[in-house]
């Protein structure tokens, strides 16, 4: 166990470690998206995709529990580099250079994050800690059709893409899989990869706020 002491005790074990975790859950991120979209195929497509997940079984509450593990692996690592760096420089520069990775995603990622918590917990009392009565695609409806709770769900999955921008430049970084030759070009990459992701979650309740046929 000497190892997991050493890595948590540096701060670039933590940054691999987070990274780490960050993929995991980016990786989740992408495969959820992939089911979501299914919606977009109508809603016999869609309910054909949650039929599935049912289908798994015993695996959908080890999956979560491993998830919820990772997730808040991810969320003390942050919390604890954060700290480190406002203890290692206190106060702000008087000027801040324009650098790589210094951008609108990098520097708001204790903001997006905790609108990401947030609106995971809202997420998971709308449609994962309830007894299902009807089908997924009506409580879908029923839940996003109102317009605060509408706006709410596009105003989270923005922010998760956002976040995910920042988190998929840093994973590079961290892994030494950037060059400061490329880092215009990895900036590009990493902007339009989390506005792609949020735009395509957003979609969804898009359409249930000003298509009332959707998943009808």
């Amino acid at each position: 166990m000497g190892w997991i002491t050493r890595t948590f005790s540096s701060s670039i074990g933590k940054k691999m470690l987070m990274a780490a975790s960050g993929s995991f859950l980016g990786l989740f991120v992408l495969v959820h998206l992939a089911g979501n979209s299914s919606s977009l195929l109508g809603r016999t497509t869609f309910l054909a995709y949650a039929d599935y997940l049912l289908s798994l079984g015993f695996l959908i509450p080890v999956f979560e529990i491993l998830l919820l593990i990772i997730f808040c692996t991810h969320v003390t690592l942050a919390l604890l580099l954060f700290f480190e760096n406002r203890r290692a420089r206190p106060e702000r520069y008087a000027v801040v250079k324009s650098r790589g990775g210094s951008t609108l995603a990098s520097q708001s990622m204790l903001y997006s994050g905790s609108v990401i918590l947030i609106f995971l917990g809202v997420h998971l009392r709308n449609f994962h800690f309830i007894s299902q009565k009807q089908p997924l695609a009506d409580l879908i409806r029923t839940t996003l059709d109102n317009p605060v709770v509408g706006s709410f769900y596009i105003i989270g999955v923005l922010a998760l893409g956002l976040h995910l921008s920042h988190g998929f430049w840093s994973l590079c970084q961290t892994f030494g899989l950037a060059h400061p030759k490329y880092t215009r070009t990895l900036d590009k990459k990493a902007a339009v990869f989390g506005l792609a992701v949020g735009l395509l979650f957003a979609l969804i309740p898009v359409f249930v706020l000003f298509f009332p046929g959707f998943l009808r």
